[in-house]
């Protein structure tokens, strides 16, 4: 996979309506399509070269799934889009890694759009524009480049696990979605387990300038993962409600269920969200009380010290006339007078608990 400069979405303002611009970083080098046609008793797994060759699968009988990587390849996007009779502002969202999650409805097909998330070698969250269109018998997918959460699906099409194979193309949309949602979960936990350790380390009083980065770092995370899957919600409800010819009784439980899925994620990230904000607030706390803790020792230090320094004061002015400077022990005297205020003091601070 190659990574090279991408058009800006600045770039797109001002262009006609229904133009297919690629706007993201991830390159890939060569268009892959994959295809999966099956029923009940048949499967058939291929990998194409050309675009072109995908045609024949749309219009089989069979549910077709047709997996595309490499959103800026735009060429072949607008010649499967003309082949598939897709608008062209559904073209244009298909690249458009800017778009956010949205479900749109036609009379031949249904437009879907989510965002796959997930950890890379560097631990650092990447979001991956992902797009579906259900057709009659079809489901096309579209994503940015190699890699997806879909090779769980992927084996239960070839061994025929559990009912996918006996069902339409809506439930096999159901299950891509499902996929997408259930690797939130990974996401979630992955991003519990950081802002555990950062309460831990807080807890432990390791503050430093790390833990303000990383407490940053997790929240531009975490907004992000909230952009990614609060407008999901509306997606998910809107599949179930829709009286979409392509969509079975059947599959609605699932889709239900599907939602439930959605909340559960969505509550776990205003959790964590909230959590954060709190780690922000428990590390200005910390490095308060550290402040706080000095400042006691140095007015404690200066409290003591204040009376001592009075008195060396008072007998270190250059007068004749001091009548203790002519007594023979007074220097004895001044030193146990001292000593007992610095002892006084400790002692009354010590009772006051404020040692």
């Amino acid at each position: 996979m190659e990574e090279n400069k991408s058009p800006s979405f600045q770039n797109t303002l001002g262009m006609v309506p229904g133009s297919v611009v690629y706007v993201g970083k991830k390159h890939s080098g060569d268009l892959y399509v994959d295809v999966f046609d099956y029923d009940k008793n048949f499967f058939d797994e291929k990998e194409l070269d050309q675009i072109e060759e995908a045609y024949p699968y749309i219009d089989s009988k069979p549910i077709t799934w047709i997996n595309i990587n490499g959103l800026n390849h735009t060429e072949a996007i607008e010649k499967l889009g003309t082949h598939c009779n897709l608008h062209p502002l559904i073209l244009e969202d298909i690249a458009n890694t800017e778009q956010r999650p949205k479900i749109e409805e036609y009379q031949e097909y249904l437009f879907v759009v989510l965002k796959m998330l997930y950890f890379d070698e560097n631990n650092k969250l990447s979001i991956e524009h992902i797009s579906f269109v259900l057709g009659d018998g079809y489901v096309i997918s579209f994503q940015e480049a190699d890699g997806d959460v879909f090779e769980s699906i992927r084996n239960r099409i070839r061994y025929s696990k559990g009912r996918i194979r006996s069902m339409g193309a809506d439930y096999l949309l159901y299950v891509l979605m499902d996929a997408v949602v259930d690797n939130y979960f990974n996401i979630i936990e992955v991003m519990g387990d950081k802002i555990e350790e950062l309460e831990d380390d807080l807890f432990e009083e390791q503050s430093n300038d790390d833990i303000t980065h990383e407490i940053q770092r997790l929240k531009k995370e975490i907004l992000k993962i909230r952009r990614a899957i609060f407008p999901l919600r509306e997606v998910v409800n809107k599949l179930d409600k829709s009286e979409h010819q392509l969509i079975d009784k059947k599959t609605r439980l699932y889709l239900r269920d599907l939602y439930d899925h959605i909340l559960q994620v969505h509550e776990n990230v205003e959790i964590y969200r909230e959590m954060i904000w709190g780690l922000m607030d428990m590390y200005m706390t910390t490095i308060s009380n550290k402040m706080n803790e000095v400042m006691k020792v140095l007015t404690i230090i200066a409290t003591i010290f204040i009376p001592l320094t009075f008195i060396a004061g008072v007998y270190g002015m250059n007068f004749e006339n001091i009548p203790e400077l002519h007594y023979e022990y007074g220097y004895y005297i001044l030193w146990v007078v001292m000593f007992v205020i610095f002892f006084g003091l400790l002692f009354y601070f010590k009772r006051k608990k404020w040692l």
